[in-house]
């Protein structure tokens, strides 16, 4: 495995995605780093899998994707391809993907349970398909429709029965279908049971994402990082202390592609205001937010380098990183030298929970990996 990418040079890369310099301490540090597990990729589902839906789902699908679609230019084929998927990420240095979809995202945005479900049951046939090509290094996560509860719990198991992991729902639900309703109470009891993670990521249900056709100029900062940054903590917020947690005390929650520096704030603030508050009326949990976070929450980071400055006292055992494949955004091919750039400071062990152990305990991956254990 060559590790230091001679061809650098040639290739287009971010600044903060490469040390232009490698000494040999940093030579040595890349060696040394253990095989990665990305927490938050991404596959790109063929267009014609859209043409499989039966009429007016096909219709109602394809006008959300003029508004919603990823363009396809300069993504690598392993998006598409399992096979060459396999190649790059032996290339990276990594061992497993964690997957979400590209396209499918804009399902959770459009309205009603019917045509999400029709959709949704295509997209996890493909993704299970897509994933069957190397188990051990490919791990899909399906996705379901939350309109109707029970039929969300049985595509979860149908999906599992295929081989995906974990279960994705919208990160904003409907205004008729808020977290804190207990709507969603047999998902979070069917995931717990199951072991399941339940993943919330970003541009998901009824956000901005929804009009992201029409957002230009400044518009586009505010809602790539306002906005986005506004809908994960909004939901995380209804989850806490609504209940969910405690009701639920062996539900996960991954919040994906969220990056980190904001959540020792923010549950710093939700502790002062829980505290400050609850000798005067009900919080609805006896849990500080803090607590019910760290243990029963996780959350991805990718290009946060304010956040991963705080691993040195705060969520070593919750954040796990990404390397964004198949986007633009995507660390990949230089993911071991981004890693060095963020946490190269840190502990070895420490390292080690951020870039792999946090993924696999969050989404009960040891015994499905450790045939790779042996050949990587």
């Amino acid at each position: 495995m060559n590790m230091m990418h001679p061809e650098a040079d040639k290739l287009e890369v971010r600044n903060l995605a490469v040390l232009s310099e490698l000494d040999a301490t940093d030579r040595s540090a890349l060696e040394a780093l253990p095989p990665l597990i990305s927490s938050d990729s991404h596959v790109m589902e063929p267009r014609s899998l859209w043409s499989e839906l039966p009429s007016p789902f096909r219709e109602i699908f394809e006008e959300q994707l003029a508004r919603f679609a990823f363009s396809t230019n300069g993504m690598p084929a392993g998006a598409s391809d399992p096979h060459a998927r396999v190649a790059d990420q032996k290339r990276d240095g990594v061992e497993a993907e964690i997957l979400f979809p590209n396209d499918a995202m804009g399902i959770f945005g459009l309205d009603g349970g019917p045509v999400q479900q029709a959709c949704f049951h295509l997209y996890n046939d493909w993704l299970a398909d897509y994933c069957k090509v190397a188990p051990k290094h490919l791990f899909g996560v399906p996705c379901v429709a939350a309109y109707d509860i029970d039929a969300a719990v049985a595509e979860m198991h149908r999906a599992h029965g295929m081989g995906l992991t974990g279960v994705m729902v919208w990160q904003v639900p409907d205004p008729q279908l808020p977290f804190t309703s207990k709507h969603y109470d047999p998902l979070w009891a069917a995931a717990a049971e199951a072991g399941a993670p339940v993943n919330m990521h970003i541009l998901t249900g009824h956000s901005y994402a929804r009009r992201l056709e029409k957002i230009t100029g400044y518009e586009r900062i505010r809602g790539s990082v306002n906005k986005k940054t506004n809908d994960t903590i909004n939901a995380l917020f209804d989850l806490i202390f609504s209940g969910v947690f405690d009701r639920h005390p062996k539900l996960r929650v991954v919040l994906a592609e969220s990056e980190c520096g904001w959540l020792p704030f923010i549950l710093q603030q939700w502790d002062y205001y829980f505290d400050r508050f609850r000798t005067k009326e009900s919080m609805g949990i006896e849990r500080k937010p803090s607590e019910i976070f760290n243990e029963q929450v996780y959350c991805t980071w990718l290009e946060d380098y304010s956040g991963t400055r705080q691993f040195t006292w705060w969520g070593q055992d919750n954040l796990m990183w990404s390397n964004d494949y198949s986007h633009p955004n995507s660390t990949f091919p230089y993911s071991r030298e981004n890693i060095l750039h963020h946490i190269g400071s840190l502990p070895k062990d420490v390292q080690t929970k951020l870039i792999r152990d946090n993924a696999i305990r969050a989404y009960g991956l040891a015994s499905r990996l450790e045939e790779n254990y042996h050949v990587n």
